[in-house]
Protein backbone atom coordinates (compact mmCIF):
# COMPACT_ATOMS: atom_id res chain seq x y z
CA UNK A 1 0.00 0.00 0.00
CA UNK A 2 1.48 3.36 -0.94
CA UNK A 3 1.10 6.63 0.94
CA UNK A 4 -1.45 7.98 -1.53
CA UNK A 5 -3.93 5.12 -1.21
CA UNK A 6 -5.43 6.58 2.00
CA UNK A 7 -6.77 10.04 2.65
CA UNK A 8 -5.97 12.28 5.57
CA UNK A 9 -8.66 12.30 8.25
CA UNK A 10 -9.53 15.80 9.41
CA UNK A 11 -11.92 16.76 12.20
CA UNK A 12 -12.63 20.46 12.54
CA UNK A 13 -13.22 21.67 16.14
CA UNK A 14 -16.88 22.46 15.55
CA UNK A 15 -17.47 18.95 14.16
CA UNK A 16 -16.25 16.98 17.19
CA UNK A 17 -19.00 15.60 19.42
CA UNK A 18 -18.61 16.42 23.12
CA UNK A 19 -19.87 14.08 25.83
CA UNK A 20 -20.31 15.53 29.31
CA UNK A 21 -20.11 19.21 28.38
CA UNK A 22 -20.44 21.34 31.52
CA UNK A 23 -19.63 18.41 33.83
CA UNK A 24 -16.41 17.84 35.81
CA UNK A 25 -15.16 15.61 32.98
CA UNK A 26 -15.93 16.05 29.30
CA UNK A 27 -14.71 14.09 26.31
CA UNK A 28 -14.43 15.42 22.76
CA UNK A 29 -14.59 12.58 20.27
CA UNK A 30 -11.97 13.43 17.67
CA UNK A 31 -11.08 10.63 15.25
CA UNK A 32 -12.00 6.98 15.76
CA UNK A 33 -10.33 3.85 14.46
CA UNK A 34 -12.85 3.21 11.68
CA UNK A 35 -12.13 6.69 10.28
CA UNK A 36 -8.34 6.35 10.58
CA UNK A 37 -7.98 3.00 8.86
CA UNK A 38 -7.35 1.33 12.22
CA UNK A 39 -4.20 3.33 12.95
CA UNK A 40 -5.46 5.25 15.99
CA UNK A 41 -8.41 6.43 18.06
CA UNK A 42 -8.22 9.93 19.54
CA UNK A 43 -10.15 11.93 22.12
CA UNK A 44 -9.61 15.12 24.08
CA UNK A 45 -10.46 14.94 27.78
CA UNK A 46 -11.06 18.02 29.94
CA UNK A 47 -11.24 17.64 33.72
CA UNK A 48 -12.10 20.15 36.41
CA UNK A 49 -9.73 20.64 39.33
CA UNK A 50 -9.03 17.28 41.00
CA UNK A 51 -11.64 15.42 38.91
CA UNK A 52 -11.26 11.69 38.38
CA UNK A 53 -10.77 10.70 34.75
CA UNK A 54 -10.50 6.95 34.14
CA UNK A 55 -10.60 4.34 36.88
CA UNK A 56 -7.87 1.67 36.91
CA UNK A 57 -7.94 -0.44 33.76
CA UNK A 58 -5.80 -1.89 30.98
CA UNK A 59 -6.01 -2.58 27.26
CA UNK A 60 -4.96 -5.79 25.47
CA UNK A 61 -4.81 -4.45 21.91
CA UNK A 62 -3.37 -0.94 22.06
CA UNK A 63 -0.75 1.28 23.63
CA UNK A 64 -2.13 4.58 24.96
CA UNK A 65 -0.49 7.96 24.43
CA UNK A 66 -1.34 10.87 26.74
CA UNK A 67 -0.33 14.44 25.89
CA UNK A 68 -1.11 17.03 28.60
CA UNK A 69 -2.12 20.24 26.83
CA UNK A 70 -3.11 22.25 29.92
CA UNK A 71 -2.91 21.82 33.69
CA UNK A 72 -1.56 18.80 35.51
CA UNK A 73 -2.50 15.15 35.17
CA UNK A 74 -2.06 12.59 37.93
CA UNK A 75 -1.45 9.16 36.42
CA UNK A 76 -1.06 5.61 37.64
CA UNK A 77 1.10 3.65 35.17
CA UNK A 78 1.86 0.17 36.47
CA UNK A 79 3.06 0.59 40.05
CA UNK A 80 4.01 4.27 39.64
CA UNK A 81 1.82 7.27 40.40
CA UNK A 82 3.20 10.46 38.87
CA UNK A 83 2.07 13.96 37.97
CA UNK A 84 2.66 15.17 34.43
CA UNK A 85 2.44 18.89 33.67
CA UNK A 86 1.36 20.80 30.56
CA UNK A 87 3.55 19.94 27.61
CA UNK A 88 4.40 16.52 29.05
CA UNK A 89 3.46 13.15 27.63
CA UNK A 90 3.54 9.47 28.44
CA UNK A 91 2.86 6.20 26.68
CA UNK A 92 1.27 3.32 28.57
CA UNK A 93 1.91 -0.04 26.86
CA UNK A 94 -0.88 -2.55 26.39
CA UNK A 95 -1.55 -4.77 29.42
CA UNK A 96 -0.17 -2.13 31.85
CA UNK A 97 -2.68 -1.11 34.53
CA UNK A 98 -3.30 2.62 34.45
CA UNK A 99 -5.68 5.34 35.64
CA UNK A 100 -5.75 9.11 35.51
CA UNK A 101 -7.34 12.23 36.90
CA UNK A 102 -6.65 15.93 37.17
CA UNK A 103 -4.04 16.65 39.84
CA UNK A 104 -5.60 17.62 43.19
CA UNK A 105 -4.85 21.35 42.78
CA UNK A 106 -5.26 21.58 39.02
CA UNK A 107 -7.58 21.09 36.12
CA UNK A 108 -6.29 19.21 33.09
CA UNK A 109 -6.87 19.00 29.34
CA UNK A 110 -5.27 16.17 27.44
CA UNK A 111 -5.16 14.35 24.16
CA UNK A 112 -5.39 10.57 24.31
CA UNK A 113 -4.54 8.33 21.37
CA UNK A 114 -4.82 4.55 21.27
CA UNK A 115 -2.50 2.88 18.76
CA UNK A 116 -3.38 0.79 16.93
CA UNK A 117 -6.88 2.11 17.11
CA UNK A 118 -9.92 0.36 18.50
CA UNK A 119 -13.47 1.61 18.30
CA UNK A 120 -13.52 3.95 21.32
CA UNK A 121 -16.14 6.57 20.62
CA UNK A 122 -18.98 4.12 21.23
CA UNK A 123 -17.32 3.24 24.54
CA UNK A 124 -17.82 6.84 25.70
CA UNK A 125 -21.44 6.66 24.54
CA UNK A 126 -21.78 3.48 26.62
CA UNK A 127 -20.36 5.23 29.70
CA UNK A 128 -22.84 8.06 29.19
CA UNK A 129 -25.74 5.59 28.98
CA UNK A 130 -24.44 3.86 32.12
CA UNK A 131 -24.31 7.18 34.02
CA UNK A 132 -27.87 7.97 32.88
CA UNK A 133 -29.20 4.57 33.97
CA UNK A 134 -29.84 3.47 30.37
CA UNK A 135 -27.27 0.66 30.71
CA UNK A 136 -26.72 -1.51 33.76
CA UNK A 137 -23.60 -2.59 35.62
CA UNK A 138 -24.31 -6.08 34.20
CA UNK A 139 -23.57 -4.62 30.74
CA UNK A 140 -20.02 -3.73 31.81
CA UNK A 141 -18.62 -7.23 31.22
CA UNK A 142 -19.61 -7.19 27.56
CA UNK A 143 -18.50 -3.56 27.16
CA UNK A 144 -15.03 -4.45 28.47
CA UNK A 145 -14.67 -7.02 25.69
CA UNK A 146 -16.27 -4.85 23.01
CA UNK A 147 -14.05 -1.83 23.71
CA UNK A 148 -10.86 -3.49 25.03
CA UNK A 149 -11.10 -1.70 28.35
CA UNK A 150 -10.69 -4.07 31.30
CA UNK A 151 -11.25 -2.70 34.80
CA UNK A 152 -9.19 -3.86 37.75
CA UNK A 153 -8.67 -3.18 41.42
CA UNK A 154 -5.81 -0.80 42.26
CA UNK A 155 -6.03 0.16 45.95
CA UNK A 156 -2.84 2.27 45.73
CA UNK A 157 -4.53 4.54 43.16
CA UNK A 158 -7.60 5.14 45.32
CA UNK A 159 -5.47 5.61 48.45
CA UNK A 160 -3.47 8.32 46.66
CA UNK A 161 -6.55 10.01 45.19
CA UNK A 162 -8.43 9.95 48.50
CA UNK A 163 -5.40 11.18 50.50
CA UNK A 164 -5.27 14.25 48.28
CA UNK A 165 -8.93 15.00 48.97
CA UNK A 166 -8.58 14.98 52.75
Amino acid sequence: MNATSRSAVIRQPQDAETIGAGKPVSVRLLIDSNEAGGSSSTVEVTMARGADGATPHYHTLSDELFYVADGELQVMAGDKIVTVGAGGALVVPKFMPHAFGAAPDSSARLLIALTPGVERHDYFHFLERLAQGQATPADIDQAQKDYDNYFLDAPQWWAERNANRA
